[in-house]
């Protein structure tokens, strides 16, 4: 593939920026079972794109459109790390990463890990012992185990962190069922310690949201109308995205979520670079509470639970409002097979008020930006 970078377009399908479509994570998945991940015991955590080097764009040379691939076999317990070079339908590079390296949840070990929790008689023991009896109203949210000094022995364990509802809607979260923690391997479904301490009283105050539990939205203030009646501002090509005098591209990563590339401004006729390339690279929350429940929940969101494929679909009039230009995140599911989160991110402008007023008290007059 190659592109004209003074024009900013590709001779070929895409740009060499693009996000990974439907079919390049379906060509790469099949790619690496053909290969070193036939094991039907292989899950793949992400399959994204491999980036091409900031100075073979700006150079337009020609590229290879690459996956950087992210696996665990759950047979070994053992993590990999594998390039596909997808023009030539090989695996490049194939990586087996230290016993003790883990990467982050896949969203299937959400619903597996909860499972293991909650049929585990060991579990509902426990749990009846302090007047708990209906799991189907119990909540066991995974959380990492992250290290704190153990010895995990490499295993690939979930720290289960656990609530009650009072009705299926009931937000659990108001109700924590305090020092009991439930350790499961992911990779084999077992629980492995339940850590059962001091009993005490589930909060029964409910912290529920939704408008049957606190009560019609508020009537006493007057709608607020936003209109373009010309439309945006902007102009979107693909995912070239084209605003007064600045320009950039939309991406999207399983870990990131949203990507911005070549962030350019137009200055006096002349294309300025300003960014190559910004994300979230991370997003640390430390709870800093001293129970032995909340010692341990420092959540790092990117790396643990790869925010990306955290992200829902947007809706116009709840989540944005506006003139909206939404891009969909294409990500992959445990399988290898691709996912599409349509409206991961909407795009809209802004009144965000003045940036600078100037009062020449000389002259009583006044100037806004």
């Amino acid at each position: 593939m190659s592109i004209d970078s003074d024009v900013n377009t590709v001779v070929g399908v895409e740009y060499p920026l693009d996000p990974l479509s439907r079919d390049e994570i379906s060509r790469a998945a099949s790619i690496l079972k053909e290969g070193p991940a036939a094991a039907e015991s292989f899950r793949f955590i992400s399959i994204e794109l491999r980036e091409p080097a900031k100075d073979l764009l700006r150079a337009g040379t020609e590229t290879v459109r690459e996956a950087d691939a992210v696996l665990i076999d759950r047979a070994e317990g053992r993590s990999y790390e594998a390039i596909v070079d997808l023009d030539a339908g090989i695996v490049s590079t194939w990586t087996q990463l230290d016993a003790g390296v883990h990467p982050p949840f896949m969203l299937d070990e959400f619903a597996e890990g909860e499972e293991s929790c909650r049929k585990n008689p060991e579990v509902i023991a426990a749990l009846a012992a302090r007047g708990i009896t209906d799991m189907g109203l119990v909540c066991f949210e995974p959380w990492s185990v992250g290290y704190f000094g153990e010895d995990n022995e490499g295993r690939r364990l979930m720290r289960a962190l656990v609530f009650v509802r009072d009705e299926p809607d009931d937000s659990p979260y108001a109700h924590p069922i305090e020092n009991f923690i439930v350790i499961v391997d992911l990779n084999t479904g077992e629980v492995v310690q339940l850590q059962d301490d001091e009993k005490t009283p589930v909060p029964a105050a409910s912290g529920n949201y939704l408008p049957k539990y606190v009560g019609p939205a508020r009537t006493d203030l007057k709608p607020i109308s936003i209109t373009q009646p010309e439309g945006p501002s902007f102009t979107v090509t693909g995912n070239h995205v084209q605003w007064a005098n600045w320009t950039f591209r939309i991406g999207f990563t399983p870990r990131e979520g949203l990507v911005l590339h070549q962030l350019r401004y137009q200055d006096k006729g002349v294309e300025r670079p300003v960014l190559n390339r910004a994300s979230l690279s991370e997003m640390v929350v430390p709870y800093g509470d001293t129970a032995p429940v909340q010692a341990k929940k420092n959540a790092f969101d990117s790396g643990e639970y790869n925010i990306g494929n955290m992200a829902n679909s947007l809706t116009l009039g709840c989540d944005c409002t506006g003139e909206i230009q939404y891009f969909d995140g294409i990500t992959t599911d445990s399988l290898g097979r691709p996912v599409t989160i349509e409206n991961a991110i909407c795009m809209h402008e802004e009144d965000d008020s003045i940036l600078w007023k100037h009062w020449d008290f000389r002259e009583n007059t006044a100037e806004t930006r």
